[in-house]
């Protein structure tokens, strides 16, 4: 019965071999190598010698392409490795027969009879020596085989000679060669060597070479079900659930992809997040919720930002804020228990108000472990100073310190001149409400080089920085009116000056890790053009989103008498300067969500109809809930020191635009498909 089965299913690949070729001879393909075909150009009426050279052609090409598929009949089927290579250094023993897959190194003949070669493990991260020894029939095929090439190799596991101990513990065996078979063979046209930088456009031989990359995305996987497992261990424990990727439009703050169909005039939308279906799955009464959702966003670029990205999105019934809070600090911890070297965070992370945070570090996700604090002095300085630095009438003034090095006041000097010359320096230089006022401390000069400040005014100023030789103060003024947004030009300025003075070697980089929640934000900030918002006519828009809920019953009286005053129960985790993730505790009354949207924020009717299925579930008895979504790719990217997010992501985008130049995408929209979706060109009308 095996027999027969075994003959019927040979017989069946036999006869879809044939149909194969008969197809291909019919589409009249013409190689173009040994490797690849190609379909040839649309036959033409040809006439007498003409028409014998076609059949001369066609025979050749016949005769090619059953070379080409006879040839990959043999890799269809191949042998399964009898073990991977962690097993093999470990449990091998001397004269054992083995069968591994793996990519074939650089051969290195030592002489006409013997030649080494290394076999890398599919994983990349183990290879082995193979030994091949003349005479034998693999060394004539091994001599065919490209570097870089899968193959199967077969042969006898043999005590290797080392010339230390530590390597005979590393690669104790060798493998004398018995047999090799080419399972796809690796073009002489790509060059390829260990650890060899690609353009994006070859992102897969960016993959294949880097083993930092690799590497990152199986920390990357890790670090995922590290969260899984402590998500579906809590008490209650966490629902894994999938909510849809065809989503609609809604005015949530960012602008989004929008994915036409073929009904006229109707489109789904990406979600932004998956905001709306996880509180509908709160009404709807699971208790705990979280996934890895893929989120989209028309944004512009950044070394944090994507347009299409992975957050670990969370939310909890019954819930306030200090319950998420608390969740999410357990599973940081644990994250860095088992996969870091540095110390695990420990007790409750620092809690910093919006409004601190912006008056002492000029930034809503502040890096508080190079110090630089923010002071106000507007009140000491004299006036033809304020004049000289700002041409606003009556502005804050701000300062901070940064400590120099070697008490050598001239490197400082040179270091503040090269930063201010750069154009890393421009935008501050050309800031419209004043460029910075730049001292330097030294002791050499009159009032130690703050004469400009005035006796009593430097005198106040050295109490209150403590300022040593060589030590940069740095001074910007900004328009008197409350904070917006996510930081000051002095802030920027503070954050720009260490990452130079870090990156010249001016200053050490700060280690470990710093956590800390910034919290209190207020509900509202003035609208901006440069940001969508919720389209209302306030001239406001939530901060966060519209379904963050007031922080207190005093803030909800705020809501009818100044909203932008109003303080949200909203909160972010950040650490380092770089924001892991928001959340905060959402608006579970149907009512009052209604009542922000149309008479806080006075959306239009049409755009808060698209509310409407979030409000009906609020309707249904919503339980209060809260929850937070953590940038995945940002903790990741955090967790193994990289600048960008793309140094963590398989296939990331790229430019302005979002590309993806492997692929070619975003790619032109045929004729045809613009007509299938009802769309039209706007320069065709």
């Amino acid at each position: 019965m095996f027999v027969g089965r075994a003959a019927h299913n040979g017989a069946r690949l036999r006869a879809s071999y044939l149909e194969i070729f008969n197809y291909v001879r019919r589409s009249q393909l013409t190689p173009s190598s040994a490797s690849y075909v190609r379909i040839a150009s649309s036959p033409r009426a040809l006439h007498g010698a003409s028409c014998l050279r076609q059949q001369v052609k066609g025979s050749e090409q016949s005769s090619d392409i059953a070379q080409l598929l006879d040839n990959y009949k043999k890799t269809v089927e191949f042998p399964p490795a009898t073990c991977d290579f962690s097993k093999l250094i470990a449990e091998t023993s001397p004269d054992q027969e083995i069968v591994l897959h793996g990519y074939l190194g650089v051969r290195n003949d030592i002489s006409k009879k013997l030649s080494f070669v290394r076999l890398q493990d599919p994983t990349m991260n183990h290879s082995i020596q193979l030994v091949s020894i003349a005479g034998k029939g693999p060394s004539e095929i091994l001599k065919t085989i490209r570097p870089n090439s899968p193959v199967v190799v077969k042969g006898k596991v043999k005590s290797k000679q080392s010339k230390s101990a530590e390597m005979a513990r590393r690669d104790p065996w060798e493998i004398v060669l018995d047999d090799i078979q080419l399972l796809n063979d690796f073009p002489s046209d790509i060059w390829m060597a260990p650890d060899m930088a690609h353009p994006p456009k070859h992102r897969h031989l960016q993959l294949r070479t880097s083993s930092e990359l690799r590497e990152a995305l199986r920390f990357r996987a890790e670090a995922r079900t590290i969260c899984r497992s402590v998500l579906d261990q809590s008490q209650p424990g966490f629902i894994e659930i999938e909510t849809p990727l065809l989503f609609k439009s809604t005015p949530e703050g960012a602008r989004e992809f929008l994915v036409p169909t073929r009904k006229r005039g109707l489109a789904y939308a990406l979600p932004q997040s998956p905001q709306q279906y996880k509180q509908i799955l709160m009404a709807s009464g699971m208790p705990r919720y979280y996934q890895f959702a893929r989120c989209f966003r028309d944004e512009d670029l950044r070394a944090d930002r994507q347009p299409e990205f992975t957050q670990l999105d969370l939310e909890m019934s019954f819930a306030t804020s200090e319950d998420v809070m608390r969740t999410v600090e357990n599973l940081v911890r644990q994250l860095w228990a088992e996969l870091m070297d540095t110390n695990v965070p420990q007790g409750p992370f620092w809690r910093l108000p919006y409004q601190e945070a912006m008056q002492r570090y000029g930034s809503d996700k502040p890096d508080t472990r190079y110090g630089m604090e923010i002071y106000r002095i507007e009140h000491l300085l004299p006036v033809d100073l304020v004049q000289k630095i700002t041409p606003l009438t009556k502005p804050i003034v701000e300062i901070f310190k940064m400590k120099g090095e070697d008490n050598d006041a001239a490197a400082t000097s040179e270091f503040i001149t090269h930063f201010l010359d750069s154009p890393a320096g421009t935008p501050f230089n050309e800031n419209t409400q004043g460029a910075p006022g730049i001292f330097v401390y030294d002791t050499k000069k009159p009032l130690c080089g703050l004469q400009p400040f005035g006796f009593q005014a430097a005198e106040y100023v050295e109490d209150l920085l403590d300022p040593e030789q060589g030590d940069l103060l740095v001074i910007q003024a900004r328009e008197d009116a409350p904070f917006a947004g996510g930081s000051t030009p002095i802030g920027d300025l503070r954050r720009a000056l260490h990452s130079a003075a870090v990156k010249i070697g001016f200053k050490e980089p700060p280690t470990g890790f710093e956590f800390l929640w910034v919290v209190d934000f207020p509900l509202f900030s003035p609208s901006t053009e440069s940001e969508p918002g919720q389209g209302g006519a306030a001239g406001i828009s939530s901060t966060h989103h519209p379904f963050t809920a007031p922080k207190t019953a005093a803030d909800v009286d705020l809501l009818l008498t100044d909203p932008t005053k109003v303080v949200a129960d909203h909160y972010d985790l950040v650490v380092n300067g770089v924001e892991l993730g928001g959340g905060s505790r959402r608006i579970h009354d149907s009512a009052v969500q209604e009542f922000i949207l149309r008479d806080v924020l006075k959306m239009p009717q049409e755009r808060l109809a698209d509310f409407s299925h979030l409000l009906e579930a609020l309707r249904a008895g919503c339980p209060p809930h809260a929850g937070l979504a953590l940038g995945f790719d940002r903790l990741v990217a955090v967790m193994l020191g990289k600048e960008s997010v793309r140094d963590v992501i398989a296939f990331p985008k790229i430019g302005k635009l979002g590309e993806d130049p492997m692929v070619k995408a975003p790619g032109p929209v045929s004729q045809e498909a613009l007509e299938t979706y009802h769309l039209r060109l706007l320069d065709e009308q």
